[in-house]
């Protein structure tokens, strides 16, 4: 997960993720999107790589690289447990519900006339 999350960190290697989402596309292809020297696009690809974020292939004298979504699984899974409810935030919304519901039936019960009292 640190090695993706080191890969990601990086503007150009975020952008470059982006344009691999569409479809595949050659070294040349992705080194004309950027105002960056193509050795730079490499290196950037290459951490991409071994960070197992994109795949590459031969197709004759070009390099193709692919996308490949399935590490960003680990980090997803740490970024919903840091950004949803702790389980004590859980407990202390069925309280507030509790105190609210609790408060609701008091005032209900404080409005009825004497003679509507409650039979159990």
């Amino acid at each position: 997960m640190d090695e993706v999350a080191g890969a990601i960190a990086d503007p150009v290697r975020r952008e470059i993720l982006l344009m691999l989402r569409d479809a595949p596309l050659s070294a040349g292809q992705i080194a004309g999107r950027f105002a960056i020297s193509r050795p730079a696009v490499s290196r950037h690809l290459r951490v991409l790589r071994e960070a197992g974020l994109v795949r590459d292939t031969a197709d004759g004298r070009r390099r193709v690289y692919t996308l490949v979504t399935a590490p960003l699984d680990d980090l997803a899974g740490w970024l919903e447990r840091l950004t949803r409810p702790s389980g004590w935030q859980h407990h202390l919304d069925a309280l507030e519900t509790e105190v609210y519901r609790t408060r609701r039936e008091r005032r209900t019960a404080a409005g009825r006339h004497p003679s509507q009292k409650e039979t159990a």
